[in-house]
């Protein structure tokens, strides 16, 4: 035999001597490393160490259903991608699944040229992964790690597939550098991990957390969708680049034209989010509706939710500008559908369902209470706009509570919107002073007359004292003397006090009317002010 030469050892069990002769034939005297053309070890059996540090395989690398009795070395190992097109053409490049590693496996620094497939591989010990390279695609979807799994400073120039995987022990995943998918969709993690990723998407759905985690990201955009968290875990963004164990940074080539390092969550729907912690997130697309206990959802840092839109738009003759709130993406899938929505709200993209304000509600409720209890009333007071809105757009409401609601949020924006409440108090004692100047105000001021009869012989003196109605105002109303009048009246109704005035049967009525409206909006925009300034 020679470098470079096709094997077939199907079957083989390997001992220590038998595998030194083969790798000592095989080695090239350039390298002195092994070095094999397409190399098939499907069902072998390695009964002791099986070293193929720094090895070269030319073409496939197959190790389908092998089983390593001992440690696997593959250190520096360079699988490079195969021309071959005859059997194991489907599994990919370089195949080890499903094998079976009773032992400590090692790829560490390895470099897999073409497609890595690990799919259903047995790891029985600690499988190390750190610093290796996928220029293409690697499978570990349903492997199971049963020791530690480390895949430290690991890039992969594709995507990266552990669906189904389960890691029993401690782990941890990264940092690790991807640049397309990271799937962890139905991944079980047994024991606390730790993972760091730099990716373009992570996607965890129904994935299981037994035990606290901590998932540090990058760049990516995160579908959690009916993951289950049994204790603690925290998502977070790292602003700098990841720092590895010997101090240096980690290289992020895939991502050297990237000026936004983001985190991004896609959805968290179905996830209870009771032991759920979001870090510096953005969460302007996520889907929250199915979230269960999400007033226990803890937020912290800077987590930025949607908008409403910014721009004036006109319906018809007037200008409509929307008041600056948080939002939730769901709300504008919503209004975007409705026929009579301004331009700026965004529709729903394909597969995020629609969702109405019914379902809505409880939604802007259980984030209300998370930011109240965050101490961070501002942003509470937004998702109560929010839930009000939705309750007032909802189907199951009466007509009459929904005319309420309406009311409500015409004078004052539920009690938010102190510009809208002063504006009302503004006109309705605009309005007041100029009916008092027309029709409240007499034209003279009653004068009061004192009536007495004096005794025939004599004697004490009695006097009724009366004051005559007053009369209703004619000729020029609008004068400066009846403005300050007016205005002194309509003042103190604001303040709930009653003015030392005359005034006419119709002025007094409309007094009566100032002071139980404009106190109400007084208090409306006091409220209003309140909610947005307190801590």
């Amino acid at each position: 035999m020679s470098p470079g030469d096709d094997i077939d050892h199907r079957g083989t069990p390997f001992t220590p001597p038998l595998l030194d002769a083969l790798l000592n034939a095989l080695c090239d005297p350039a390298t002195r490393y092994p070095r094999l053309g397409y190399a098939i070890f499907d069902s072998a059996t390695f009964k002791a160490d099986a070293c193929f540090n720094s090895a070269t395989f030319e073409s496939k690398a197959l190790f389908v259903s092998a089983t390593f009795e001992g440690p696997a070395w593959f250190g520096s190992a360079t699988f490079q991608r195969g021309e071959w097109s005859g059997p194991g053409t489907l599994v990919g490049d370089a195949a080890f699944g499903p094998a079976a590693f009773k032992a400590e496996s090692w790829f560490v620094s390895a470099t897999f040229e073409g497609p890595a497939w690990f799919g259903s591989a047995t790891f029985t010990a600690a499988a190390r992964f750190d610093s290796a390279t996928f220029e293409s695609k690697a499978w570990f979807e349903s492997a199971t790690f049963k020791g530690v799994a480390r895949f430290d400073s690991a890039t992969f120039k594709a995507d990266a597939g552990f669906e189904s995987a389960t890691f029993e022990r401690s782990s941890r995943l990264g940092p690790l550098v991807c640049a397309g998918l990271v799937r962890l969709s139905g991944a079980t993690f047994g024991g606390p991990v730790s993972l760091g990723v730099a990716a373009r998407r992570l996607e965890c759905r129904r994935a299981r957390w037994s035990s606290t985690a901590e998932v540090r990201l990058r760049y990516a955009t995160v579908d959690f969708a009916h993951a289950v968290f049994e204790y603690p875990l925290t998502i977070g963004a790292e602003p700098d680049p990841f720092v590895l164990s010997d101090g240096f940074e980690l290289a992020e080539e895939p991502f050297a034209d990237a000026f936004d390092v983001t985190v991004r969550i896609a959805s968290l729907r179905g996830v209870d989010a009771a032991h759920l912690v979001l870090a510096n997130v953005d969460l302007t697309g996520c889907l929250f509706t199915g979230t269960v206990h999400l007033d226990q959802l803890r937020l912290e840092g800077a987590c930025r939710f949607n908008t409403v839109p910014r721009s004036v738009h006109w319906r018809g003759w007037r200008p409509t500008r929307l008041t600056q709130r948080r939002t939730l993406v769901e709300e504008h899938h919503w209004r975007a559908r409705q026929s009579a929505s301004v331009p700026g709200w965004q529709a729903a993209p394909s597969g995020a369902g629609h969702v109405g304000p019914l379902q809505l509600a409880p939604v802007y409720r259980a984030l209300r209470k998370a930011f109240e209890d965050g101490k961070h009333e501002p942003g509470a007071a937004d998702f109560y706009y929010g839930e009000m809105e939705m309750r007032r757009h909802a189907d199951d409401i009466p007509r009459s509570e929904r005319s309420l609601l309406t009311a409500y949020w015409a004078l004052s924006g539920y009690g938010l919107r102190a510009s809208r409440a002063l504006g009302w108090l503004a006109a309705a004692m605009l309005l007041t002073i100029l009916l008092l100047m027309g029709f409240g105000l007499p034209s003279n001021d009653p004068k009061q007359e004192a009536n007495g009869t004096v005794p025939p012989g004599g004697g004490r003196v009695t006097f009724e004292i009366g004051q005559g109605d007053p009369d209703n105002p004619t000729g020029n109303r609008f004068t400066g003397e009846r403005f300050e009048k007016a205005l002194n009246v309509t003042l103190n109704s604001v303040v709930f006090r009653s003015a030392d005035q005359d005034l006419t049967t119709a002025g007094t009525y409309i007094e009566m009317t100032s002071r139980l409206t404009e106190p109400v909006l007084l208090g409306l925009a006091v409220l209003a002010v309140r909610n947005r300034v307190k801590r």
